[in-house]
């Protein structure tokens, strides 16, 4: 029996992505000041006609006497974003037209005491609240050459390069009219092995400058024809592997016609409100916790990033063609209350064996994964958009729940 599977993606310039990369720049300004840094921040935006707002909330807690400048932090991040315009829905370089809101208090004294480092045992920190996560892993990716090592679902990882691909052409002048805001989805058809077999419908939503007063003399159909073809030559064709597209694929370039109105003007934007797009489109479950903002004493973030890592390695080591991992945690607490893994009727051996083995090879311990995974490195901003998972590690110690370990690949395989 085919079926449809859709996922979407939407651009750093996205009110609610925009608030995630806000939060999680001051994260990293935190963490580059105290390692140790306890953070949790949140972000809110809203444009009106005379002016834009930047509302950051939440506690932090820092060992050094050292003040974090919170209103630079939030004004550079959307400037880099392309908020600098008001016309385009933000100008952060302006104190006139946007105005920044802080209120930043200290952690919770009662949430702090169990999670810091006691009784002289290093990795007995506590976890920073309960709460469950998922970590999920597909080999969807990994029969396409410039897809290969990413081990997603396919609709979530088209989605994502999409809308990372019009953020880029927006910054580097390949797209001159094009604005912070956009959306992506992405249809796949899956045939009666559950495998994908072609792209059913591409849905594309661009922000852009009024090029039907700019450059076509008032003709917003020409500039509809004109805006669809650049996107389909520049960022459909380019991302989206021919082998999927055939002559049932549809495609949809902003579907209303015109796109000029984004930003926070349009819409007001919240951190976390985008959880589903940061992590695996739909296909594998979400415990719910969102992650920008958050400190990796937060297993919200921690633990989700341990069980993606875990799950890869289950899939990379050729185990399983699927694997989803639940942790939960209870605050105070190190270990687990529990570890269940799941490879949906695709696994090599049961389920229990392959379980055991990744018990004994994955310390989900709070502090283990954070020092395993080198989580107290301001590492964060980049992670805010373009999805948290599915992406490469880099030398600078970005995703390294990315990375694979040749020891625990073999040792999955027993």
């Amino acid at each position: 029996m085919t079926y449809l599977f859709t996922s979407e993606s939407v651009s750093e310039g996205h009110p609610d992505k925009l608030c995630d990369m806000i939060s999680d720049a001051i994260l990293d300004e935190c963490l580059s000041i105290d390692p140790g840094a306890r953070v949790a921040v949140e972000t809110m935006v809203k444009g009106t006609d005379s002016r834009s707002y930047i509302f950051i909330g939440g506690e932090v807690t820092i060992s050094t006497s050292e003040v974090v400048d919170y209103e630079r932090v939030a004004r550079e991040t959307a400037r880099e974003i392309g908020y600098d315009n008001h016309s385009v829905g933000m100008d952060a370089t302006s104190d006139n037209l946007c105005q920044v809101v802080v209120r930043i208090t200290q952690q919770s004294p009662d949430i702090s005491q169990g999670v810091d480092q006691g009784k002289g045992l290093h990795l007995e920190q506590g976890a920073g609240d309960q709460g469950l996560m998922f970590g999920f892993a597909s080999d969807e990716t990994e029969s396409f050459e410039d897809l290969e090592g990413m081990f997603m679902p396919l609709p979530a990882a088209l989605a994502q390069l999409l809308t990372s691909k019009m953020s880029t052409l927006m910054k580097d002048g390949t797209l001159p009219w094009a604005r912070p805001d956009s959306k992506s989805q992405v249809t796949i058809r899956y045939d009666d092995d559950g495998q994908p077999s072609s792209v059913e419908t591409v849905v594309i939503a661009i922000q852009h400058d009024d090029l039907a007063k700019e450059k076509f003399e008032g003709s917003e159909r020409e500039e509809h024809r004109y805006i669809c073809s650049e996107i389909m030559e520049r960022v459909i064709r380019p991302v989206i592997p021919t082998s999927l597209m055939d002559n049932n694929s549809k495609i949809i370039i902003n579907g209303t016609g015109r796109f000029v109105l984004g930003g926070p003007h349009a819409d007001a934007g919240l951190t976390g409100r985008k959880i589903i797009v940061d992590t695996y489109g739909g296909m594998g479950r979400h415990g719910g916790g969102a992650f920008s903002g958050k400190d990796p004493s937060k297993v919200d973030r921690s633990a989700a990033y341990a069980a993606r890592w875990a799950a890869k390695h289950v899939v990379a080591s050729g185990m399983a063609k699927k694997c989803e991992i639940q942790l939960a945690y209870a605050i105070g607490v190190a270990e687990p209350v529990s570890v269940y893994v799941n490879t949906m009727g695709t696994g090599l051996v049961e389920d229990d064996i392959i379980s055991d083995r990744v018990a004994n090879l994955f310390d989900f311990r709070p502090q283990a994964i954070i020092e395993e995974l080198s989580l107290r490195n301001p590492i964060y901003s980049y992670s805010a958009s373009g999805g948290h998972f599915g992406r490469n590690p880099d030398s600078a110690g970005r995703f390294s729940w990315e990375s694979l370990n040749n020891e625990k690949l073999a040792s999955l395989k027993g």
